[in-house]
């Protein structure tokens, strides 16, 4: 059961515990989500492949198969592919290392970035990114799901806009438990609606392949060249926050252990990092059935998921059966995907507002909000104009992500300038760390300013590359400039229990929190000097006055 709506804040309930009726209304609103704190242990009893099942389960979306038929489609076959792979590799490396920090340390993006580089508040910058990520990506996939209904059921768009926005909030109030159950059971059906189409068409007309390979695109150009290539390269990256989805889940990895490690780290590759894989091969598929389909539906409609697989299943199965099908792959899809990006925004809108402010709303507010963004983008029409919004946010989530990594791989292990073990808590973090924010804010404004042509239209498909490598450059600068001070406020939080067990896995330890009186693990706590005890990371992070914080370290 979730305590972190079940507590008043520290200004409203200073000293006792709050009202039983209170924190039974809390319990409904939402069973589990461990907002701005520590995963538990006591809370982890999945088995690592149940959560990379769960985890990767989220990355059923059909907006690979738009993005990979977009780029096909304007830059050939040739150029799409290998547009696709680089990406694919970026991300794959960038994102393994925050996807061991989230799994080992059972924290999620946020809270790694905070001590990866960028400081208490400084990762709220960070934070908004992502939470725009997952509401861009929400709209993207409602979309797909609203033309999935309007082929079916005859749906006008806004309308399938509103149904496909309101049918993941009940799914999504209840955290992981409801939502490992969801991509569990529905994964294979998933797998199984996806890739038959594809095997029968390669099976039954081998045809298609040669004219898959053959196609030339708009541009007219044919072959491989750079700039197609990187052009198409920074809409794939746009799918690079993706890994902040996967940590929403890897945070609930049990414990490694010696006996566990193999399965552990298999989990932790496949569904961290290892969810490119199946990315960039479903973008691929978006350019085969894209082309196969061109002629039949015309450029415009030939992104559309729907179209695809409506065309795919007309090959193999009677006709009535091809646009029940067609919608059925593409609303389990929505959902699979929806819940998990409602979920992981919730979070992230709830992560920024509580450090801002000091108050913690409950995450079902911004449940609300992120899907409002959502449905005002898919009324606005996204789908029409989905690359450039793609191309554009891929320079600030690039440069995100490289930045923790970065700080991750060099300036925490080569450097050794950067603390090892990410800290989150308010009070061992400096207000802002000048590491994160400067390479992170350098590296997205000039790519972005790239991206617009402020540099020139030679430079333009050059601003993912930008942005990754002046992160990847100006993070162990900056490290190196300010001597590694601004990470940590404080080295001791106070508690003489040590944080890590024998396996250097966090403590299952637990303490009462002197504000709310509930147990915590010893991660998710810091002493209070002014009271002689311990309090939770929540109590801290909406402490009005300082009371519950650590002074600075002389």
């Amino acid at each position: 059961m979730s305590t972190t709506e079940s507590r008043l804040t520290p200004s409203e309930q200073p000293t006792s515990e709050p009202p039983k009726a209170a924190a039974d209304q809390a319990v409904k609103e939402t069973l589990e989500d461990y907002t701005l704190r520590f995963a538990p242990r006591s809370y982890r009893r999945w088995s690592p492949m149940v959560v990379a099942t769960t985890a990767l389960g989220g990355i059923a979306y059909m907006a690979d198969f738009s993005i990979g038929a977009g780029i096909g489609l304007a830059h050939g076959t040739g150029n799409a592919l290998v547009a696709i792979a680089v990406a694919a590799v970026v991300i794959f490396v960038t994102g393994f290392p925050l996807a061991y920090y989230g799994a080992r340390y059972n924290i999620d993006l946020d809270l790694i970035t905070r001590g990866s580089g960028f400081g208490y508040y400084g990762s709220v910058l960070t934070s908004v990114i992502f939470a725009s990520f997952t509401f861009i990506f929400f709209a993207l996939e409602g979309s797909i799901m609203a033309q999935g209904l309007k082929l079916g059921l005859g749906l006008p768009l806004w309308l399938g806009y509103l149904v496909s926005t309101l049918m993941v909030i009940p799914l999504v109030i209840y955290g992981m438990k409801a939502l490992s159950k969801l991509q569990v059971w529905t994964t294979p059906i998933w797998l199984l609606l996806m890739v038959g189409p594809l095997v029968y068409l390669v099976a039954t007309d081998p045809g298609t392949v040669d004219r898959f390979l053959a196609y030339a695109g708009t541009d007219g150009e044919g072959g491989v060249n750079t700039a197609s290539v990187l052009l198409g390269a920074g809409v794939c990256l746009s799918l690079i926050a993706q890994i902040g989805e996967q940590i929403d889940y890897l945070r609930f990895m049990p414990p490694k252990t010696e006996e566990n490690k193999r399965s552990w780290w298999t989990a932790v590759v496949m569904a961290g990092p290892g969810w490119v894989v199946l990315g960039a091969l479903k973008q691929a598929i978006g350019v085969f059935l894209a082309v196969y389909i061109l002629a039949e539906v015309g450029p415009a409609a030939a992104p559309e998921p729907i179209q695809q697989f409506r065309s795919a299943f007309d090959t193999m199965m009677p006709s009535w059966m091809v646009v029940p099908l067609a919608v059925v792959l593409v609303v389990i899809s929505q959902i699979k995907i929806n819940v998990t990006n409602a979920y992981s925004g919730s979070l992230a809108w709830t992560n920024s507002f509580t450090r801002v402010t000091r108050h913690y709303p409950g995450r079902m507010v911004f449940v609300l909000v992120n899907l409002a963004f959502a449905l005002i983008l898919m009324e606005a029409d996204m789908f029409s104009f989905l690359n450039s919004i793609l191309g554009f946010y891929s320079n600030c989530a690039i440069a995100w992500v490289v930045t923790v990594a970065t700080d991750i791989g060099v300036n925490k292990y080569l450097l050794k300038l950067s603390p090892l073990r990410p800290e989150f808590r308010r009070g061992m973090l400096y207000a802002v760390n000048p590491v994160g924010v400067v390479a992170f804010v350098a590296a997205s404004g000039l790519s972005i300013a790239m991206y617009f042509h402020a540099l020139g239209d030679t430079l333009q498909p050059y601003s993912p590359v930008a942005a990754a490598l002046i992160a990847f450059v100006l993070t162990p600068v900056m490290a190196i400039v300010t001597k590694g001070r601004y990470y940590l406020r404080r080295t001791d939080d106070g508690i003489a229990e040590p944080f890590l067990d024998g396996d250097g896995n966090p403590s299952a330890l637990t303490l009462d929190c002197h504000v709310c009186h509930q147990p915590y693990e010893r991660p998710d706590l810091a002493a209070c000097v002014t009271h002689d005890a311990v309090v939770c990371s929540l109590c801290l992070s909406t402490d009005k006055v300082g009371d519950h914080v650590l002074p600075a370290s002389a």
